[in-house]
């Protein structure tokens, strides 16, 4: 209480002394009574009277808090209560959350779409590149299932009959026996 007493007594020191500078400037205006002076006068009031609101919104959340009225400062100019669920998303967040992922992830589709365009109108001789390296690859895969085809017919059973497997020669129906064809 006592640095909230000591602040309070400043801020009337300090009001004491914007009141005594504003007497002498509206003393001053009134001595020039015209119509340009009453409009300065007017300005200047609110000139002055713009300085102490801002200087009384700065200082004001810390009067709250040390008088510990902290987050109820509705009163206090330019007040932003802080979030009263910190940690979890309420349904408003949620939404506004789901509002500016749609907008981003739009933002995003037109980003891609100007990028495949302008890959699609490049040179088709990295068409062609990619489409021989493509078939190279799936020659290189083929060649290497071939060489295990034999021994998946074999672990599944299907062992002489893999007439699927490429380059497969099924074995002689008569080992050790010497037929009319051989």
């Amino acid at each position: 209480w006592d640095e909230l007493l000591e602040h309070m007594d400043n801020l009337v020191s300090w009001g004491q002394d914007e009141l005594k500078t504003w007497h002498k400037t509206a003393s001053a205006l009134q001595v020039a009574k015209s119509k340009q002076g009453e409009a300065s006068c007017v300005a200047a009031d609110a000139t002055h009277r713009a300085q102490v609101q801002n200087k009384l919104a700065g200082i004001c959340e810390d009067m709250c808090k040390e008088v510990g009225a902290y987050p109820k400062c509705a009163q206090c100019p330019d007040f932003v209560a802080p979030d009263s669920t910190p940690g979890v998303m309420t349904w408003d967040e949620l939404l506004e959350h789901m509002d500016n992922l749609v907008s981003w992830g739009q933002d995003e589709l037109k980003t891609w779409h100007k990028t495949a365009s302008a890959l699609q109108v490049g040179n088709t001789q990295s068409e062609q590149a990619c489409t021989a390296e493509d078939l190279q690859h799936r020659a290189q895969l083929q060649n290497k299932l071939a060489g295990i085809c034999e021994d998946m017919c074999k672990e599944v059973g299907a062992y002489p009959k893999c007439a699927q497997c490429p380059d497969f020669v099924a074995p002689d129906s008569t080992p050790g026996v010497m037929t009319w064809d051989e």
